[in-house]
């Protein structure tokens, strides 16, 4: 394991990991056990971490980080932060607004852009196929899916194919110590 990733495992152990469940994820499934990603990619030295596990895994030419708002948000704004070359991050809103410039897509991102979409914690994959429907429904190039914890047994891989994707993964369930 890159020693990225492996002190990421290490802070989301110390910081994100409850296992006092049940606790209801938002796929609607229920677990004993819940990874707050937040208490990592909202904290300083957290988010570095995050930053550099994603950076370790992008392919050479992405130029542009994000996904749906407002798991993948600290991280794609780390990932664009930490490390050489700059990229840009954006967010996919869950709606579009009405006020504004409208639409659902929020930030620098380009029709030229090589896109990563990036999550927090992975269920089921459907967060991050509703990011990429959104993205490339007004052009944008989408070139990788990463994931900070897949927790979907491979449901979520299983999503991406069809989409013409692979998911990174950086994290499983057994790299944190629950199953």
């Amino acid at each position: 394991m890159d020693h990225h990733v492996s002190a990421l495992a290490e802070h989301l152990r110390t910081y994100a990991l409850r296992t006092d469940g049940p606790f209801y994820l938002a796929s609607g499934l229920v677990s004993d056990w819940y990874l707050d990603g937040r208490q990592t990619t909202f904290d300083g030295s957290g988010a570095r971490l995050v930053a550099m596990a994603v950076r370790s895994v992008l392919v050479s030419d992405v130029t542009a980080v994000g996904g749906l708002t407002m798991g993948a948000d600290p991280i794609a704004i780390a990932t664009a932060m930490f490390g050489d070359p700059p990229l840009r991050a954006f967010s996919v809103r869950k709606s579009a607004k009405s006020h504004g410039t409208g639409g659902r897509i929020v930030g620098p991102v380009t029709k030229t852009d090589r896109i990563a979409v990036v999550e927090d914690t992975t269920t089921t994959g459907g967060s991050i196929a509703e990011a990429i429907a959104v993205l490339r429904s007004v052009g944008m190039t989408i070139v990788q899916a990463v994931t900070v914890v897949d927790r979907s047994e491979g449901r979520a891989a299983s999503e991406l194919e069809p989409l013409g994707l692979t998911l990174t993964t950086l994290l499983t369930p057994g790299d944190l110590g629950v199953v």
